[in-house]
């Protein structure tokens, strides 16, 4: 070994024990917050909007060589850790195990919680609800295959705010025990997935049978039994079914996201960079919906979406689900809700919450 790569070597293990003392000097400072709490009868021990403020400065204090992405992953799960020695939480996402929602979950909290899956995203709303669950994550958008209407419509009647949200980029592998593709004669996933991966399973499989399942976790669990099939599903159900990989990155288009919502019973104070999410029912008349947004546009507010739902109120009447930049204590905000609140029938603030680190 050189003397200069000795050098390096040494160099870094000091880095690594200055390192780990600063990580136990964090960890025994967010003991002492939790017994702080304890004494204060604070009873909130995750604090999403602190969370987001640490991590877009970590962003800015960045000068690589690691990326953004890189460099807040890694503070996010020395965050995740040091907050378990507080309170480990219980996070309910739409299951089974190995899905996409669970990554976003395991993005969002780190790796230093509790896991639930559950079968339908009505069930992920009714565990945090009924507190079994700290709190949930549900998809809502994708941004080639659209918006998830049982998303939507699961808010209409649920007390849960929006308390966060996260952007996952979306990966899809064709997944099999069988190592030769041209032996797959049946196809497992879920049917968005199916969608989004539609010119390459044209022009690979375009003769093999596709099976629309409940999930691609679902698809790969299938699959591990079926020698003669193939999933479409992501690394963490390769890992979890021990699949081989036939095929990687088969989705249409590279830059596919999918977007997800942290449900919980707390509202979020502001971070500095929000959205606000709200479900507005116009009256039924000309120009309802003119008259909605003009208030927006007024306080100079961006509108990031709009969609709507049946509102389950009468036949042709309809609720729309709004997304604004900026939170329900910034001024302009409070305004033009206040001036929505006078033309619709019903004006319902799902929660202001921080954008989505990355």
């Amino acid at each position: 070994m050189s003397d200069d790569l000795l050098s390096l070597r040494q160099r870094i293990d000091e880095l690594d024990e200055q390192l780990q003392a600063l990580i136990t000097e964090r960890a025994r400072l967010a003991e002492e917050v939790a017994r702080t709490k304890q004494a204060e009868g604070e009873e909130v021990f995750y604090r999403a909007e602190r969370e987001a403020e640490v991590l877009r400065g970590v962003m800015q204090r960045n000068q690589g060589p690691l990326s953004n992405e890189e460099m807040a992953r890694l503070f996010r799960e020395i965050m995740s850790a040091c907050l378990a020695l507080e309170r480990i939480m219980n996070i309910a996402f739409l299951g089974p195990e190995g899905t996409f929602t669970q990554a976003a979950a395991l993005k969002h909290f780190g790796h230093s919680v509790q896991t639930l899956p559950l079968g339908t995203i009505g069930d992920v709303f009714r565990e945090v609800e009924s507190g079994n669950a700290s709190y949930g994550v549900v998809p809502v958008e994708n941004s080639t295959e659209g918006v998830i209407n049982h998303t939507l419509d699961e808010f209409m009647n649920s007390s849960l705010s929006i308390c966060g949200e996260v952007e996952l980029r979306i990966h899809h592998h064709l997944l099999s025990k069988n190592p030769d593709i041209r032996n797959i004669h049946r196809v497992y996933s879920h049917q968005q997935s199916l969608a989004q991966c539609r010119k390459w399973l044209d022009m690979h499989l375009s003769q093999v049978q596709q099976i629309d399942v409940s999930s691609n976790a679902e698809a790969a669990r299938l699959a591990s039994t079926d020698p003669e099939s193939a999933a479409i599903a992501g690394e963490s159900a390769a890992d979890i079914y021990a699949l081989g990989y036939l095929a990687k990155n088969i989705e249409d288009h590279p830059e596919n996201t999918t977007r997800f919502l942290v449900v919980g019973k707390r509202e979020t104070p502001p971070s500095g960079n929000d959205k606000t999410s709200m479900l507005v029912y116009t009256r039924n008349k000309p120009g309802a919906l003119y008259t909605m947004l003009a208030p927006f546009a007024q306080h100079n507010i961006s509108m990031s979406r709009i969609e709507s739902r049946p509102s389950h109120q009468g036949m042709w009447n309809y609720a729309f689900f709004i997304d604004i930049e900026g939170h329900i204590e910034d001024n302009n905000v409070r305004q033009a809700i206040d001036e929505l609140e006078e033309s619709a029938s019903l004006v319902k603030i799902l929660g202001s919450y921080p954008r989505a680190v990355l």
